[in-house]
């Protein structure tokens, strides 16, 4: 049986996923793990297509102490216990920069280019990269396969790709990308099986996770989105401040004497929900606490959320549909019903019962907009298009490809 590995990696935590190519090229899942507490507590879970555990295993730091350790443990538990021998292995990037507007098959002057946008997402390039470095080293006639999650927003125009700065920054590549691409692309494909009816029209899709934003489609493509050139655009996130005056920055240098380097590390781990509550990044534990600081970092979430829709609607030109996904969008019923209501202006009205339900449709039968709820699947995302390569071969002509 022919199967296709797709790998996430974190800074603690690698995830992994199994696909077997069945007949005409369709995929289905196999197995679903990750190495998690990499450096601190690591463990090893994985179960099988119907939730069945196959493994949960502890090991001792020294065992795997870094993600190349973590992918060396779980890729033996994968070959010599469950006899899995990918003939492909997909990856999940976050940054592809300004060349890379398509997936494409790895080599080492790959790498050497994605190295450069290291800075750029800091929380995930590098880790997105050991595993590739990992496998290139050990076994370098395996096909690998890097998923961009800049591509699908290269559709944007250059009205919306620019920043108000000289047109020299940009073409060394300070513009704005927008990231999700791989949860938008995978929402995109799913409306015209899941929502017929609007799936070519203007949709708002809301990727609410640990990671926030949203990105305005028509047609099917990309046209806008709340984050730009690095993953601290946009919305409040997790540990990350969102939409933030460049401002706050030169005060943090001149006035509390920060680094580059300090600066980056407090917005990518000290601000958002758990900046602002003092409490978690979690949303499930700030919807549970009574904190006054909790309650701020929810209605901030909230509103910040109504007004960047409100710029998505005006990049549109109007609205026919609202899409929840992610971890938050698919799970709380709560934080659903309270975006809904920042679009009493749009004609939105909510269903409670089948918000409380989880439904795939969410919204009165007669609300102007529907709202959705769809599941987001980059794994499966990141598996077509590693398969697509391997059938069809890669475009040397679209490895380097510039968008302007």
């Amino acid at each position: 049986m022919d199967t296709i590995l797709v790998v996430n990696a974190g800074s603690s935590s690698v995830k992994f996923q199994v696909f077997s190519i069945e007949g005409e090229g369709r995929l289905r899942r196999q197995i679903k793990g990750q190495m998690e507490g990499i450096g601190s507590r690591p463990r090893l879970r994985a179960s099988g297509t119907t939730g069945d555990p196959l493994a949960d295993r502890a090991y001792p730091i020294e065992a795997v102490p870094d993600v190349p350790g973590a992918m060396g443990v779980a890729g033996e538990w994968l070959r010599e216990e469950m006899r899995i021998h990918p003939v492909a292995v997909g990856h999940r990037v976050v940054h592809g920069g300004p060349e890379y507007d398509r997936p494409v098959l790895i080599e080492h002057g790959v790498v050497s280019r994605l190295e450069r946008f290291a800075t750029l997402a800091p929380l995930h390039q590098p880790h997105n990269l050991a595993p590739i470095r990992s496998i290139l080293s050990r076994f370098p006639e395996l096909p690998q396969v890097a998923c961009f999650d800049t591509a699908f927003h290269r559709t944007h125009s250059a009205v919306a790709d620019h920043y108000a700065i000289p047109h020299q920054l940009h073409s060394e590549g300070v513009r704005r990308y927008g990231f999700h691409g791989l949860s938008y692309e995978y929402i995109s494909k799913a409306l015209p099986q899941i929502a017929p009816e609007i799936a070519g029209l203007r949709v708002i899709v809301a990727h609410l996770g640990s990671g926030a934003s949203m990105c305005a489609m028509k047609g099917g493509q990309s046209v806008e989105s709340t984050m730009g050139f690095t993953a601290l655009d946009g919305l409040p996130m997790g540990t990350r401040p969102g939409q933030l005056d460049p401002g706050v920055v030169l005060y943090l240098m001149s006035e509390k004497g920060l680094s580059a380097a300090k600066i980056q590390d407090f917005l990518y781990r000290d601000c958002g929900l758990k900046g602002l509550s003092g409490l978690s990044n979690d949303m499930r534990e700030l919807e549970a606490s009574d904190s006054f600081n909790a309650k701020l970092a929810i209605d901030h979430f909230v509103y910040r959320i109504g007004l960047n829709a409100g710029m998505l609607v005006a990049a549109l030109q109007g609205l026919d549909a609202f899409v929840f996904t992610a971890g938050i969008g698919e799970n709380s019923a709560g934080i659903r019903a309270r975006v809904v209501e920042q679009f009493g202006w749009l004609g939105v009205t909510l269903d409670a019962a089948e918000n409380a339900r989880h439904s795939r449709l969410i919204s009165r039968p007669g609300s102007l907009i529907p709202v959705y709820v769809v599941p987001t699947d980059e794994e499966l995302m990141i598996a077509r298009h590693t398969l697509s390569l391997l059938m069809n071969g890669p475009s040397r002509d679209a490895k380097h490809k510039r968008v302007s």
